[in-house]
């Protein structure tokens, strides 16, 4: 019953998303890459939340949440504000530039050069961390939840190896052969999913803890384990309060304002205004994630009193222990769709990135729009094969796998948001600005967290979110220094391309006041 069930959701999927782009023309940049520039706010909201949210979010964030409690959903409620902040300030200006990709706008802001430079940190970032770690923690997840090896009868590591192919080459055919509209449409019918199944697992958790109710597992859950509900961090958390306001909110910017696997969803709205109400819908819907990637953790505590060596298996065993047989199907073709969203999301990303800024402008200039789309597939194909290869033996990953993740991201994250920033805020930083802040800030980054820290230990040493705040500061600082002597000439003016309507959405301002207050309130409530 479980496999059926599995099967037919899986199915089901695959079919409506081929119904739904059967008819988009993907031989042109604008059709495979964005869709024709054709999505709607729903579509947008359900591809944005299920991109972001995988099983390296799922399985990391509760196995946090085990370990800390519910200090760790600043990475889901401050989230919400950056996705305001990119409607209302990022968003008009990427669609009045027409632009396909974040690094067309470093071009025209400032050189060929920075463009070819960030593309290539988007693209190592994706293939050296990304892409893996997606693929590897969800075929964790999988066969711990299910037990892949005993079912299939084979090793741990043979199971691992099958369940990552098998993510990889589904994941390879949405994102290659189908382009964004494919993944988006298929991200919003696993979104939907998504919400019912993991709504489940703190429902069906609760309803063991209050011996049937759910209303008296969360009082049991509050009484018995009051520290696990203490939003604010101290200095020994993962996440000390003074974070928030240092490079949390620069992480949280960069991933939902500049990431080129989560903004080309906005990118390809049909107009301003539809982009506008489906990155607000994102924005509210995700106010209520750490119910999903949250509470589990704390649920799992209690079950399981604490007793588990690994934190990051809090979540699959969770899973197996409170989720009823008739349901096991369902969710695993649901968890199935968010792993197989991120995998090919930032394997779309890549393709248009080596097609649009790699392939188009260094190895053939003169390639129509069919003969690009054509090799950043195959430079698709290539991609997947390795981080399929990458994967199973990234399997001694520390623990805190996501926390890990989030670190090593800083190696290219703050440098681009860095030049994102400044480039837009100013007029006349020039492109030479812009590569030194590039270089300097992934080196002085790498030597901060992987010479520096090691050598004074992290006990002695600042958290990762503060020095990524204080590298943006200096590079910032350091652009306008050089902007101040060898100003750009002429002065950059961005020019409005007219590929589709930038009236705003009316409600877009109240809107977002309405969600910055409910994200202050959780934090007041819960401190």
């Amino acid at each position: 019953m479980a496999i059926l069930s599995f099967i037919a959701f899986t199915f089901l999927v695959a079919i409506i998303s081929y119904f739904k782009t059967r008819k988009t023309n993907e031989e042109t940049t604008d059709g495979y890459f964005l869709g024709g520039r054709s999505l709607t706010a729903g579509v947008i909201a359900g591809s944005l939340l299920l991109t972001n949210l995988s099983t390296e979010q799922i399985v990391g964030l509760n196995g946090q949440a085990y370990s800390e409690g519910i200090l760790v959903m600043a990475w889901e409620t401050l989230a919400a504000i950056a996705i305001v902040i990119t409607a209302i300030l990022l968003l008009p200006r990427y669609l009045k530039g027409g632009i396909t990709t974040i690094p067309t706008f470093l071009e025209r802001r400032y050189d060929k050069t920075t463009k070819t430079i960030t593309s290539v940190l988007f693209l190592s970032g994706y293939v050296v961390v990304l892409l893996p770690i997606v693929l590897y923690s969800g075929a964790l997840a999988i066969n711990t939840m299910f037990d892949i090896p005993e079912v299939l009868g084979i090793s741990d590591t043979q199971a691992l190896w099958v369940t990552v192919w098998s993510l990889g080459i589904i994941g390879s055919i949405y994102a290659i052969f189908g382009g964004l509209k494919a993944v988006a449409v298929s991200d919003t019918i696993n979104g939907i999913g998504l919400l019912i199944g993991g709504l489940m697992i703190p429902f069906f958790g609760l309803l063991a803890i209050g011996k049937g109710s759910v209303l008296e597992g969360i009082n049991v859950l509050t009484r018995e384990v009051p520290e696990k509900f203490n939003a604010i961090g101290d200095s020994n958390s993962s996440i000390p309060f003074a974070t928030i306001f240092t490079g949390m909110m620069l992480v949280q910017l960069f991933y939902w304002g500049t990431n080129q696997a989560i903004i080309q969803r906005g990118l390809a709205a049909k107009n301003l205004k539809e982009g506008q109400k489906g990155l607000m819908l994102a924005a509210g819907i995700k106010i209520l994630g750490p119910l999903i990637v949250v509470l589990p953790g704390i649920i799992a505590f209690y079950l399981f009193n604490g007793d588990l060596t690994n934190a990051d298996e809090a979540y699959p065993r969770l899973v197996k222990e409170v989720l009823p047989t008739y349901l096991v199907g369902f969710f695993a073709a649901v968890l199935f769709g968010a792993i197989l969203s991120s995998f090919n999301s930032a394997l779309n990303s890549s393709v248009t990135l080596f097609g649009l800024d790699i392939y188009k402008e260094y190895i053939n200039k003169e390639a129509n729009e069919k003969t690009i789309v054509k090799y950043g597939k195959l430079f698709g194909v290539f991609l997947a094969f390795l981080s399929m290869f990458i994967a199973p033996l990234i399997a001694n990953a520390p623990d805190g796998l996501f926390g890990y993740l989030q670190e090593v991201n800083g190696c290219y994250s703050i440098p681009i948001l860095t030049i994102i920033v400044v480039g837009y805020l100013t007029k006349k930083v020039p492109a030479l600005a812009a590569k030194v802040a590039l270089f300097s800030g992934v080196i002085l980054y790498s030597i901060s967290q992987f010479l520096l820290k090691p050598y004074f230990g992290e006990e002695n040493y600042p958290h990762f979110l503060h020095v990524m705040a204080i590298l943006f500061v200096f590079n910032v600082i350091i652009m306008l220094v050089i902007g101040y002597f060898k100003p750009r000439t002429p002065v950059y003016w961005q020019k409005y391309t007219e590929q589709v309507d930038i009236t705003p959405w009316k409600y877009v301002k109240v809107s977002g006041l309405i969600i910055c207050i409910i994200v202050i309130g959780t934090y007041v409530y819960f401190k």
